[in-house]
């Protein structure tokens, strides 16, 4: 029993001391190994010995790239605006050794050092500038934090400007600003379209008034062709036809009287109108004088006009013109009616 004990603590050391040996360092991390206070070296991932005792872990740190957002801080432009600006910055540690050991704090000096850099770059810029030249900023940061943190065993990938903040009355007035730009633009926009408007107006305007033009002209073209059409073929047909003077006659009586019936204000009587009328008494009168009595004349004495033998002029008023063409149809209608019966006569 009296060896059990000393047997018992010797395990239990030797336990102690595998167990201080052995560390087990995650993926992405590293350890810093000091021994007797000095920097030996730094544990990779995996299954790493140290020895008890004489080896301890200093400081761990991960390797994977981290974001930092700082806080706004307040920076002065060139034309002396205060706006508060915050970043977002990606950095990675590349160096385990340096970043334990070469700067106390690293975040924080990062931090300070984004806003020195920041007041000197802005503090060359108005507001405007600043405000639209975000992309030249953030690559003038990347450019002096990446010089600045290279010894600390840091890489700086990327640093962003999350927001810039004006003061609340230059927030107000670029607001009436962007709005006067909004309603000026409105403007412009309404009165292009009503022009554009306008000017397709007129040229619809004035593509109906040519198509309407051309389209009366062909239509007076067609007219004047079919109606010279049909007179040469009346002529072709009268010609061909040979037809007799007294059948032009009866039909140059028989239109008179639908001069009247068109509602015209006026119209034509030609002069020969009495000629007219003899031609188609005469067209119906017999041939032979043989059955007439004797001392009887051959041709019918013609009845004056109105009782007056003056003839109407080429242009008359039109209840005179109507009352001459009455006039003469019924002269005409006489002249056939006496002329049928002659006929009938001549015949018994």
């Amino acid at each position: 029993m009296e060896l059990l004990v000393p047997i018992a603590v010797l395990a239990a050391l030797v336990v102690f001391v595998v167990a201080s040996a052995i560390r087990i360092v995650p993926q992405a991390r590293r350890y810093n190994i000091e021994r007797f206070g000095r920097y030996q070296r730094t544990l990779q991932p995996g299954l790493n010995l140290i020895i008890p005792l004489v080896d301890r872990v200093n400081t761990k740190l991960d390797v994977r790239e981290h974001v930092y957002s700082s806080d706004p801080k307040p920076v002065i432009t060139e034309d002396n605006l205060v706006v508060a600006i915050d970043t977002v910055l990606y950095y990675q540690i590349t160096d385990p050794r340096a970043a334990a050991y070469e700067v106390a704090d690293y975040l924080q000096a990062i931090d300070h050092l984004t806003v020195t850099t920041l007041r000197n770059l802005i503090g060359s810029m108005d507001l405007e500038s600043t405000l639209t030249s975000r992309e030249t900023i953030n690559t003038r940061l990347r450019e002096v934090l990446d010089e600045a943190t290279g010894r600390w065993g840091i890489r700086v990938n990327r640093v962003e400007i999350k927001a810039i903040d004006p003061p609340a009355n230059i927030k107000e007035a670029m607001e009436k600003q962007m709005r006067a730009e909004r309603d000026k633009r409105a403007a412009i926009l309404h009165a292009e379209g009503e022009r554009q408007a306008l000017i397709l107006t007129a040229e619809g305007t004035r593509n109906k008034l040519i198509l309407e033009a051309e389209g009366r002209q062909q239509a007076t073209i067609l007219e004047a062709d079919g109606e010279a059409k049909a007179l040469e073929r009346v002529f072709q047909s009268v010609h061909a036809n040979d037809a007799d003077p007294k059948v032009l006659a009866y039909k140059y009586l028989e239109m008179l009287p639908r001069l009247a019936e068109g509602g015209n204000s006026f119209f034509v009587i030609p002069g020969e109108l009495t000629e007219a009328v003899r031609t188609v008494t005469a067209a119906f009168a017999p041939e032979g004088g043989a059955d007439r009595a004797p001392g009887q004349d051959r041709r019918a004495p013609a009845r004056p006009v109105s009782g007056s033998p003056q003839r109407i002029g080429p242009v008359a008023r039109p209840q005179a013109i109507e009352a001459e063409a009455a006039r003469a149809a019924e002269l005409a209608r006489a002249a056939v009616d006496e002329a049928k019966n002659e006929v009938a006569r001549a015949s018994l």
